[in-house]
Order: C-alpha cells, then sequence, then structure tokens
C-alpha cells in the first residue's frame, strides 16, 4: 500500500472518531442542560477519562497522529484529519472548553 493511501485511512479513521466524540460531547452537554444525569452522561465521562489518559501516554498527541507523521512531513494541523486547519489546530482548547462548562453545570446539577 501506498504511503498516500495509508494516509487517507489513517484522515478517515482520525475523523471518524472524531465525529464519534462530538456526538458524545454533544449529548453530555444536552444531558446536563435538560438535567438528564444518566448512566450515558457517565459513559461519556469514562470516554473522555480513557481519551486523556491516552492523550498523557502519547505527550497530548493523538497517536494516530504519530501514525500519520510516517507518511506527511506536512506541518498543517489537519495533515491527519478531514477538519479545517484552523479546527484542527484549536481543537483541544475547544473540546476542553466545552468539557469544562459540561462538569461545571453537572456539579450543579448534582448538587442543587
Amino acid at each position: 500500500m501506498q504511503n498516500e493511501t495509508k494516509l487517507t485511512l489513517i484522515k478517515i479513521t482520525h475523523t471518524a472518531i472524531w465525529l464519534f466524540f462530538n456526538v458524545v460531547i454533544f449529548y453530555m452537554l444536552y444531558a446536563v442542560i435538560v438535567n438528564k444525569i444518566d448512566y450515558w452522561l457517565w459513559i461519556g465521562y469514562g470516554l473522555f477519562v480513557l481519551e486523556g489518559i491516552t492523550l498523557l501516554a502519547f505527550k497530548f498527541f493523538c497517536p494516530l497522529t504519530i501514525l500519520a507523521r510516517k507518511y506527511s512531513d506536512s506541518t498543517r494541523a489537519n495533515f491527519d484529519i478531514y477538519l479545517p486547519h484552523w479546527l484542527a489546530k484549536y481543537n483541544k482548547q475547544i473540546y476542553t472548553g466545552i468539557l469544562g462548562v459540561i462538569i461545571v453545570i453537572t456539579i450543579y446539577r448534582l448538587f442543587s
């Protein structure tokens, strides 16, 4: 398989995982806004804890990004995923902020 094909497969996989986590985080946001504190919310938290552990283990890089580096010398933030450059560049900051809001609202819902 050629490097370009391998990189394309990594980009498709990375984008699919990114989309999955978008569904999870926006469900979590919806759940805390409407006060639907259910097991799906806690599963979402568990998935984000696992993602955090994975990022810590790989020095805050997605393992797919590290793998994609073998097939590209691009320095663009979106070389390994089908996202606009600005979103790929600020992805961690945006979603950490959203998760922070979810955590604050969850705490409020649990203790109010």
